[in-house]
């Protein structure tokens, strides 16, 4: 790649492929990676990929897609931890390209931690290990997207003094509250399908339980929301069978604990050059990662939202912008990367690019969008004696409540953060939100945008750590609710970008079960457990209990929609 001011390295190498090298830490474990450094003589910048997978998929020879839609989304679910990059790709630009498995996965020895001090220690070391070696010059990156990039944020908060910068787009920086938890409800598919992913690469795990986990389990397995998935409650009764016990970790850590608090990365810490990133229909999974990412980490650092596609296998759309990347931190050569504006957001609808300095966009403004009776969303201020809206949730019927605006009159940008207030009862002691936010075309074909979920008893926010347009959610204990008590949830929904046509509608679902996802949506987006017990849920709207979408509009929307015969 090149322009009339830059160009990035050339492709001049042929590789050099050196199988299951280890690499010794400090409590004795050796750990197995691949080598892949350019065929001559000399020093080169390293990237390092660290990962629990099964390695030989991550760097044999793989067909680019070139699907349709939805079977491209299948393939992609197939091969879902591809995730690596092609060595080929960066060795032959003269850089050595490390994979690695971290302990207790493939070939390499111990215990896997999943994210835990002793894993993010390991790859500090191997960082500063593989500085020494004769083909190195002493400059390291990371790169690789989902657990490639969680690894290398949570190793960046540690600053290792070789490790110059960080291409981490698509990772999670919380697992409670990206990957297992979101809103306090268990992904309970994902937790079983993410052991399925680490048992295709041989993972062991530490089989031993405390006598306070133990009752644990026995607690959990009178939880019918839990036991209602037959893979949890086999892991339940089996805890020490297989890759049981990393399903079992997760369940009886249902609280932000300090299992979860020492798996979180501090971001505010992290000093190294960073690339961030995500895509649209990853609401659920990686994207508000990104966000969070991008707010408090104090260094240099790029922001990327693409469309709602999943990359293609082996993720080799954000190769030649990492290239420019690395040659800049790691060999000093100006490819204008530091010039352009850090954050590029696609805007779904327009399928353009926007760029700013900042998130939210300077221009945002929100406008709340009122919830009123026969399912209308609409900014004008509640009608006299309006009161309320109810649906049912049962394991025998999943109900859900709807709001759709008038059409949009203009064309109508919403980028950011949409935050719901919404006032709520039960019939229940608990409750669980599922929340989507629709584009409705002019005929009535519904497309998700992002969505949301909350756990009622667990809506309490930490004021001192939330603004205006983000919440941040405790956690740390459970409420009951008492039934049939009016209470405020204040729930942050994950970013969206999209332009509305005129003729189209935003559409707001409310829901305590995940509706069916679309093809394009990742990991737990559609797999959260779902209340067991009967219960009739009521939605206020009036002058006292006005719940609202407060929407996130940058352009358009100047005369706003309303209710009209033509």
């Amino acid at each position: 790649m090149f322009t009339k001011k830059w160009k990035t390295s050339e492709r001049i190498y042929d590789v050099i492929r050196e199988r299951s090298v280890k690499i010794k830490v400090s409590d004795g474990i050796s750990l197995d990676c691949d080598i892949f450094r350019p065929n001559t003589e000399g020093k080169f910048p390293v990237i390092l990929s660290a990962h629990p997978y099964d390695k030989y998929g991550q760097t044999e020879p793989i067909q680019v897609g070139g699907y349709s839609n939805v079977e491209k989304a299948i393939e992609e679910r197939r091969r879902g931890t591809l995730e690596a990059g092609d060595p080929n790709f960066f060795v032959r630009r003269g850089y050595v390209h490390v994979i690695l498995n971290v302990r207790g996965t493939g070939d390499s020895e111990g215990y896997y931690e999943f994210l835990g001090p002793r894993e993010v220690q390991d790859i500090y070391e191997v960082i500063e290990r593989l500085a020494e070696f004769p083909w190195s010059n002493g400059n390291i990156g990371t790169f690789g997207v989902s657990y490639f990039a969680m690894i290398a944020l949570a190793v960046a908060a540690k600053n290792p003094p070789h490790l110059k910068c960080i291409f981490a787009p698509w990772g999670s920086t919380d697992p409670y509250r990206d990957m297992f938890y979101q809103g306090g409800i268990l992904a309970g598919k994902y937790v079983v399908d993410f052991a399925k992913f680490l048992q295709e690469s041989n993972t062991r795990v530490n089989k031993e339980f405390s006598r306070d986990e133990l009752e644990k389990i026995d607690a959990l397995l009178k939880d019918p929301d839990i036991t209602a998935l037959p893979e949890l409650r086999e892991a339940l009764l089996n805890p020490e069978k297989d890759l049981n016990p990393f399903i079992v970790k997760i369940l009886i850590h249902q609280l932000y604990d300090d299992f979860w608090r020492e798996r979180t990365v501090d971001l505010e810490k992290i000093r190294i050059p960073s690339y961030l990133g995500g895509d649209w229909a990853n609401y659920g999974f990686h994207l508000p990662a990104a966000f969070r990412a991008w707010d408090k980490i104090r260094a240099p650092k790029k922001l990327t939202i693409g469309p709602p596609y999943f990359l293609d296998r082996p993720v080799y759309q954000l190769q030649y912008e990492a290239l420019r990347w690395f040659d800049y931190w790691l060999r000093g050569i100006d490819t204008g990367i530091n010039e352009e504006k850090p954050i590029k957001i696609f805007v779904m609808g327009s399928n353009k690019w926007r760029e700013s300095e900042e998130w939210p966009l300077p221009e945002t403004k929100w406008v709340p969008f009122y919830l009123h009776e026969r399912g209308i969303l609409s900014e004008h201020e509640f009608w006299d004696n309006e009161s309320s809206d109810s649906y049912f949730d049962s394991p025998w019927a999943r109900g859900y409540a709807k709001y759709v605006t008038p059409k949009f009159v203009e064309e109508t940008e919403i980028v950011g953060p949409p935050i719901l207030e919404l006032f709520l009862s039960t019939t229940d002691n608990e409750v669980l939100l599922s929340i989507r936010l629709l584009e409705i075309d002019e005929k009535g074909n519904e497309r998700v945008l992002t969505g949301a979920w909350l756990r009622g008893s667990q809506k309490q926010i930490d004021e001192k750590q939330s603004i205006p347009w983000s919440f941040y959610y405790k956690h740390e204990n459970r409420e009951q609710l008492e039934p049939n008590k009016i209470y405020k949830f204040k729930i942050e929904i994950v970013p969206t970008a999209n332009l509305f046509r005129p003729g189209n509608r935003l559409g707001l679902l409310i829901s305590s079960s995940d509706p069916p996802s679309s093809p394009y949506e990742a990991g737990p987006t559609s797999r959260h457990i779902k209340r067991q017990r009967p219960s009739r849920i009521t939605i206020y709207h009036d002058k006292d209990h006005p719940s609202a979408l407060w929407v996130p509009i940058i352009s358009g929307n100047i005369i706003g929609t309303y209710l009209s015969m033509f």
